[in-house]
């Protein structure tokens, strides 16, 4: 007699295939160990946080190539009596600059014209008159430090707390960690205008996090996210009759498999569907005052030649409607709104090139702040001003440049700041030396920042983690420390 083989299950397989209730117990004690679910949900619902927490929603403008500090924020009058004069040998041996040649690097002096704002007394240049007139909401970091010198892996460092490929970026861990308060949009948007940054879709990342908790990139023209619209011929009722036979044969897999993936798919037909309607409503601007429209800017013209600055023609118009949307979004629910801006990458051309993109920033900025303050929603909305890192005391000596008017990259010292959401406003954190050189007074570093503003939406950066490969990641990587001179 011929035996009879049956292929041997595997351990899921059996559980699922078991009929008693300690099977089924089993399955899903299973997959709650692996962090699944044993019904597919929705991956965005809102959810509480451990701690108390003023922030509820965070607009990150991320102006990528680093913004001069020492022609923003940061004036050292001993530049411009030393201009021209090389640093102390002491300060250059050790350092590695990504094109300075540092054998016949000079200091390079700053023409602008700084001033005091608000009851703070904050100090602004004259480039950002607009955002001087919030002194008083904002608090402003000065000693900012980061380990990386080149852009990508600067930008993956702000954004993500690491600067190696594959981690969640900050707006995907809030979202893992708080949901979505909206229902129709989803929990993570990102509005970009300029270039494009060297990093792109990597610095609004979910890495290994479920890919629900993406940035979602919206466009400035046609559908807000591609492929929205339906095609011809196919009515809002046949749609909806697909889009259920869909989450009923997902859902059968994902009864099968518990596969998270799968969740997310079912999560991500259904938020298209109900984005249909949405979608077009949150850009549609007409319904703003004209008032509104003015204060941001919405119809500016560029000032000066686009192309000639590292930027595009009608990124003025484009970086204010970004601005006004990211109100419209958070109004709405949306978690967390990326505004991300290229190019700040001034190695050349330092005057034209920041006043350029200050005159692009300046206003809509200013205008998002005092809009969200007047509407009640800044002391849960927080706003940040972020880059990967600041410019060089020095001038550019880099080869083929006719003039030396720009500065390098510089890591060691830079400015950044945030208002609302928890944060105390006029303040100036940190101290940087008489040359911007170095931090002197309050170090904070990227990490550090995380960790304060994960404590603003409630979590202890220590206990908000995700396990991966065998090991627990989160936002501050193996660092950080939250910063109290920063808690409002």
């Amino acid at each position: 007699m011929t035996p009879a083989f049956r292929p041997v299950l595997s351990r899921r397989a059996f559980f699922t295939s078991t009929a008693s209730g300690v099977g089924l117990a089993a399955l899903a004690s299973l997959l709650a160990d692996e962090g699944r679910a044993a019904e597919p949900t929705n991956p965005l619902e809102p959810k509480e946080a451990p701690l108390p927490a003023k922030a509820k929603a965070c607009i990150c403008i991320y102006l990528e190539g680093g913004p001069s500090q020492l022609d923003l924020f940061d004036p050292k009058p001993k530049l411009n009596e030393l201009h021209g004069q090389p640093l102390p040998e002491s300060l250059v041996k050790n350092v590695r600059f990504a094109f300075i040649q540092k054998e016949g690097a000079r200091i390079l002096g700053s023409t602008r014209q700084f001033g005091q704002h608000g009851q703070s007394g904050m100090i602004f240049s004259d480039f950002l008159p607009n955002l001087a007139s919030c002194a008083d909401d904002i608090c402003m970091i000065r000693s900012m430090h980061t380990d990386q010198f080149n852009h990508h892996p600067g930008q993956l460092l702000m954004n993500c707390g690491s600067p190696f490929f594959g981690r969640p970026s900050m707006g995907s861990w809030l979202t893992y960690g708080l949901g979505s308060a909206s229902k129709n949009l989803p929990g993570y948007v990102v509005l970009t205008s300029g270039v494009g940054t060297s990093g792109g879709t990597s610095n609004w990342s979910s890495g290994f996090l479920p890919s629900h908790f993406q940035g979602v990139l919206f466009r400035q023209s046609g559908d807000p996210v591609l492929n929205l619209s339906n095609p011809a011929g196919l009515s809002p009722a046949m749609q909806e009759r697909t889009i259920a036979g869909l989450r009923d044969l997902n859902a059968q897999r994902f009864q099968h498999l518990g596969d998270p993936d799968i969740a997310s798919r079912i999560a991500a037909y259904e938020l298209a569907f109900r984005m249909q309607s949405a979608a077009p409503e949150l850009i549609d601007l007409s319904k703003e005052t004209p008032q509104t429209l003015d204060a941001y800017g919405v119809d500016r013209p560029d000032r000066g030649q686009a192309e000639k600055l590292r930027g595009r023609s009608g990124q003025y118009a484009t970086f204010a409607a970004n601005c006004l949307l990211a109100r419209r979004l958070v109004e709405r629910g949306v978690r967390f709104v990326n505004i991300v801006h290229a190019s700040w990458d001034h190695h050349n051309n330092l005057d034209d090139g920041l006043g350029f993109n200050c005159g692009m920033a300046d206003q809509p900025i200013a205008a998002l702040l005092k809009d969200l303050k007047q509407r009640g929603l800044l002391d849960s909305t927080m706003v940040l001003w972020l880059s990967e890192f600041g410019r060089t005391p020095l001038g550019e000596n880099r080869p083929g440049f006719p003039k030396i008017n720009g500065r390098d990259h510089h890591p060691f010292a830079f400015t950044i700041w945030g208002a609302g959401g928890g944060l105390k406003g006029g303040t100036t954190i940190g101290q940087t030396d008489e040359l911007g050189w170095g931090v002197v007074e309050d170090p904070i570093h990227i990490n550090d920042l995380h960790a304060t503003i994960l404590r603003c939406f409630g979590f202890d950066h220590l206990k908000l983690t995700y396990r991966f490969q065998g090991r627990d990641f989160r936002l501050t990587d193996v660092g950080g420390k939250v910063v109290d001179q920063m808690l409002a």
